[in-house]
């Protein structure tokens, strides 16, 4: 299958886009004062694991995303790059 251009930018802007978000919710979530991702004692609540196992599950998703995305770019580079003539002096 050969993805377009614009699909293949697009799949690796949102795998970056992807690890960027999740990155900051993550810091978010680990310095949260509000009570619900640590309970009082300091430990992590239900609310932190399950978005924290969301959070992962983003990354693992938009690093799949971004590297069909980051393939797609890459082969139509390669296909649009000129073809070398192969050195004929190498040969014995």
């Amino acid at each position: 299958m050969k993805l377009s251009r614009p699909v293949s930018w697009f799949l690796l802007a949102f795998g970056v886009w992807s690890w960027f978000i999740w990155i900051t919710f993550v810091k978010n979530l680990w310095k949260d004062g509000s009570g619900l991702a640590f309970d009082d004692a300091g430990d992590p609540t239900a609310y932190f694991w399950v978005h924290l196992l969301l959070a992962v599950a983003s990354f693992l998703l938009g690093t799949a995303i971004g590297v069909i995305g980051f393939r797609g770019v890459r082969a139509l580079r390669r296909e649009a790059a000129p073809e070398k003539p192969a050195d004929s002096s190498s040969a014995s």
